[in-house]
């Protein structure tokens, strides 16, 4: 399913008054970084690679809150380095929901258990744990042995305790179709998470592992084979139809970086998360001043086997919206609880 019916209501009516307002460029979900730094060392990340300075900041919270606010966007993924690092996390998560934003808390959960009393079940958030695979396939990509037992134990008892649990699970070309439905199987089934997000890797210029990224017809291949036989109705899939439509190759989109913006210690990230050609101080010149024309497959060689959720979800979601047949499809899976 895309995302649970309440959510679903917010972000369409959101939609509706952007085309009513006549805007061609607006945030659906802000990528917020309040810091760098990170308790692991995964391959697959170039965050950690900031000069040691760098990697002590952390963003005061109303930089944060403001700058969510400043987007106007409905929802937030805090990410960074490891959120759950910031001494005031909780402030800004609270804030944030305070203000109906729905808000997801990416983190690896090594910290998790110890920081959970700080946080407050609410139908406006989640922590969204990140699972590359099961025990040795994920310990081998954080390069840290242990973390999977961490995490799983830390799923349970935000289950326990009545908070959303999503999941966030990057495939590289090490995967193959079975590695994928094992550890979607074990999330869906065994752990019974809300929800579960994939992306196939992209090839992020500062990740110390440039060898195991996956060139697009890898990705539709990968992901054909994995959802093949009925997986991909019974997952709990937090993404559109379309979107999972794309990664099989059964459609293809340009990319709309611009509606996913990043937000972090250095500002507003051009074009987005995954590539730095900059930073402004405003949304507003984010928005204005960058030529997004040149970015994407077809137009930047570095966005040639991109097929990440930052840059193609938002497109699939846009062309939901403007179709009745689509929105009508992603409205039965939301309400029936299966993706297609």
């Amino acid at each position: 399913m895309a995302m649970p019916l309440r959510q679903s209501v917010k972000v369409a009516t959101y939609l509706a008054e952007q085309k009513l307002r006549r805007r061609d460029k607006f945030p659906l979900i802000v990528e917020l970084e309040p810091l760098f730094a990170c308790n692991l060392k995964c391959e697959g990340c170039g965050k950690i690679q900031h000069p040691a300075g760098v990697l002590k900041q952390r963003m005061p919270v109303a930089q944060a809150v403001g700058a969510v606010l400043e987007s106007g966007a409905p929802m937030v993924s805090i990410a960074g380095g490891e959120p759950l690092m910031h001494p005031q996390i909780d402030e800004i998560v609270r804030q944030l929901v305070a203000r109906r934003k729905y808000v997801f808390l990416c983190t690896n959960a090594m910290l998790l258990r110890k920081k959970m009393d700080r946080f407050t079940p609410s139908p406006y958030f989640a922590f969204a744990v990140h699972i590359d695979g099961l025990r040795e396939r994920h310990d081998e990509s954080v390069a840290k042995e242990g973390v999977f037992d961490e995490a799983v134990a830390a799923i349970k008892e935000a289950k326990r305790r009545g908070f959303r649990v999503t999941t966030n699970s990057t495939f590289f070309n090490t995967d193959t179709p079975q590695t994928i439905v094992e550890v979607l199987d074990y999330l869906n089934d065994d752990l019974e998470v809300d929800e579960m997000m994939i992306s196939p890797a992209y090839a992020y210029e500062k990740a110390p592992d440039q060898e195991h990224f996956l060139g697009v017809e890898q990705t539709r291949e990968l992901f054909r084979k994995a959802f093949a036989g009925g997986n991909r109705r019974r997952w709990r899939l937090n993404h559109s139809p379309l979107f999972l439509d794309f990664l099989e190759g059964k459609v293809d989109f340009p990319c709309t970086a611009w509606a996913i913006p990043n937000y972090s210690l250095f500002g507003w990230q051009r074009p987005c998360y995954l590539m730095s050609d900059g930073y402004v101080p405003t949304y507003r010149e984010l928005i204005e001043d960058t030529d997004w024309d040149r970015y994407g497959r077809g137009k930047d060689p570095r966005c040639a086997n991109c097929m990440a959720h930052c840059g193609y979800e938002p497109t699939a979601v846009l062309a939901t919206m403007g179709s009745l047949k689509e929105s009508l499809r992603a409205l039965r899976e939301t309400v029936s609880g299966k993706g297609e």
